[in-house]
C-alpha cells in the first residue's frame, strides 16, 4: 500500500492523551507536551479521576488543548475512542500522561511518516539501548510474550507491540473502528493495522518505567485479557 503524502512543513498533529489519576505529573506532562515545535492539538480525555486530576486539566488555558471528561472511569481504550472521535489532525500519536514517555522524541517518532517510509512508527522501549529505567522483570517478561504472540498471528515484526508511542497517519486509521475499553486496545489497534497491510516501521526510544506504587496501573489480569484480544482480532474477526 503506498503511503500518504504528508508535507513535512505543513501538516497538523494531534496528540492524543488519555488521563486517569494522574494528579502528581500531569501539569508536568502537558507543559512538556504542549512545548514541543509542531502545528498541533492536544485533546486530552480525562477518564473519571477521583484524585483531583480533572480540577487541574479544567483549568489548562491553551489554544492547542482541547479537554474531554468521562464521568466514570471507563478505561484507557475508551479514552483513546473519544479523542479518535474529535481529531482533526493528519498525523495522530497517543501519549500518556504519565511521564513515562517523553515527548522530546517526537521528531524520532514522525521522521518515518514525514520522509513517507511509513504509515505507521511504534516507538519500542527494546529495539535499543536507550531507555532510562526498564521495566520490573514480570512486565518486560509479560511484554515480550504478548509481542511475539502478536507477531505470530499478525505477521509482523514487532520488538514492542504493548508501546504506548503508537503515530498514525490520519489515512492509516480510516475505517479503524476500536472495540475494547482498557489496555486490550494494543493488541486490537495493531491487529486491526496489520490487517491493512500498511507500511509499520519501530524507532528505538527512552523510557522510564513507574512502579504501582508510583501510579503504574496495568494489571496481570490487562495480560491475560490482551491474548484473549490477540486472537480475537487476529483470528476471529
Amino acid at each position: 500500500m503506498k503511503s500518504e503524502h504528508i508535507q513535512p512543513n505543513n501538516f497538523l498533529l494531534s496528540i492524543v492523551v488519555p488521563v486517569f489519576n494522574e494528579h502528581a505529573v500531569v501539569t508536568k506532562a502537558i507543559d512538556a507536551i504542549l512545548k514541543t515545535p509542531y502545528n498541533k492539538e492536544v485533546i486530552i480525555v480525562d477518564d473519571g479521576s477521583t484524585d483531583g486530576t480533572r480540577n487541574i486539566i479544567l483549568k489548562i488555558q491553551h489554544p492547542e488543548a482541547r479537554v474531554f471528561l468521562h464521568e466514570k472511569n471507563e478505561g484507557k481504550g475508551r479514552a483513546i475512542q473519544t479523542a479518535f472521535e474529535h481529531i482533526r489532525g493528519d498525523i495522530v500519536i497517543i501519549q500518556d500522561a504519565d511521564l513515562e514517555y517523553d515527548p522530546a522524541e517526537y521528531p524520532l517518532l514522525l521522521e518515518p511518516i514525514l520522509s513517507g517510509t511509513a504509515d505507521v512508527v511504534y516507538g519500542s522501549r527494546f529495539a535499543a539501548t536507550k531507555s532510562l529505567h526498564l521495566p520490573h522483570f514480570s512486565f518486560y517478561i509479560g511484554n515480550r510474550f504478548l509481542t511475539v504472540l502478536s507477531n505470530l498471528f499478525s505477521g509482523l515484526n514487532l520488538t514492542d507491540m504493548e508501546t504506548c508511542y503508537k503515530i498514525f497517519t490520519r489515512g492509516a486509521l480510516k475505517g479503524i473502528t476500536i472495540n475494547e475499553n482498557r489496555f486490550g486496545i494494543e493488541p486490537e489497534i495493531t491487529a486491526k493495522i496489520a490487517k491493512k497491510k500498511l507500511k509499520i516501521c519501530e524507532v528505538p526510544i527512552s523510557y522510564h518505567c513507574r512502579s504501582r506504587k508510583e501510579g503504574k496501573k496495568i494489571k496481570w489480569s490487562d495480560g491475560l485479557w490482551a491474548v484473549w484480544c490477540i486472537m480475537r482480532y487476529n483470528i476471529f474477526e
